[in-house]
């Protein structure tokens, strides 16, 4: 792989284990969205406030947060005779590499290039080919054979970073593709190499939570409505590649979610974010 990746010193910390709603999934959403935005500290009694608005009850809040130190996301940190917490520099880098793609989601066009990740690991290192592949899944690459990874060109990136943090550079081969020939059509190959049941589920998960919203009428309810819909959200852009139109079904459900995140964000983010920094 090149060395053109970004840093991999937070690498691992990319990780998406807490399921969607809960308290420790909203917790890691408004470090990201909201407290890192504003410096990056946080009091704990105030981020009680915050959690509570979103019906997490105090305790759990605690837990989550302690679960997230332990994970080095954030860090103790007091300030002036205020008991809180900081995110930690390797946190606040896994957040900017989320920024990108959590509010630009990029979809290819027909005739994009596709990188191509073709590995052999011995199997003293099976552990790490373990890593590499679920590591790979979670930014969504599929699998055109067990050896041999396919990913758009523009997540060609962050494929090598995850290679140098697990330190198999020495296995792996990369190829740009600008024309891909399956032996059946592109659709019915892009199901066999991606879970695109399983991504179209989650874009019809999050557009549930959308028709679910009310409209907000000051800036804690647009809080309360954005971070459930964010949280939702924030998933999808790793799972789901953003493959070009020839590979999706017709009806695919992503291109209504991308279009309706937008448009809740800038409905509510901004507005959402003055009630946190108040």
């Amino acid at each position: 792989m090149t060395n053109s990746a970004p840093s991999t010193a937070g690498a691992i910390l990319d990780d998406f284990d807490s399921r969607p709603g809960s308290a420790t999934s909203l917790v890691r959403t408004v470090l990201g969205a909201y407290v890192r935005p504003l410096g990056g500290w946080f009091a704990i009694a105030d981020f009680v406030v915050w959690m509570d608005a979103l019906g997490v009850p105090p305790e759990s809040t605690r837990i989550a947060v302690t679960r997230l130190k332990k994970k080095s996301v954030v860090e103790s940190g007091n300030r002036e005779g205020r008991t809180g917490y900081r995110i930690t520099e390797q946190a606040d880098a896994m957040f900017a590499r989320g920024d990108g793609r959590i509010f630009g989601f990029r979809r290819m066009a027909d005739g994009d290039p596709f990188r191509l990740i073709s590995f052999t690991i011995p199997e003293t290192q099976r552990a790490a080919r373990h890593q590499l592949r679920r590591r790979l899944t979670s930014i969504g690459c599929g699998t055109v054979s067990p050896g041999l990874w396919i990913t758009p060109e523009y997540l060609a990136a962050e494929a090598a970073a995850i290679v140098d943090a697990l330190e198999l550079s020495q296995y792996v081969t990369t190829f740009v593709a600008s024309e891909v020939a399956p032996p059946t059509t592109l659709r019915e190959s892009a199901e066999q190499w991606w879970d695109l049941a399983g991504i179209a589920d989650r874009h019809q998960a999050f557009l549930e939570v959308l028709d679910g919203t009310s409209p907000a009428r000051n800036s804690r309810d647009a809080f309360v409505t954005f971070v459930p819909l964010l949280d939702e959200w924030r998933v999808i852009p790793y799972v789901d590649p953003g493959l070009p139109p020839s590979m999706t079904p017709d009806d695919w459900p992503g291109t209504r979610a991308v279009a309706m995140f937008e448009t809740a964000r800038e409905r509510y983010f901004d507005l959402s974010l003055e009630w946190v920094a108040s």
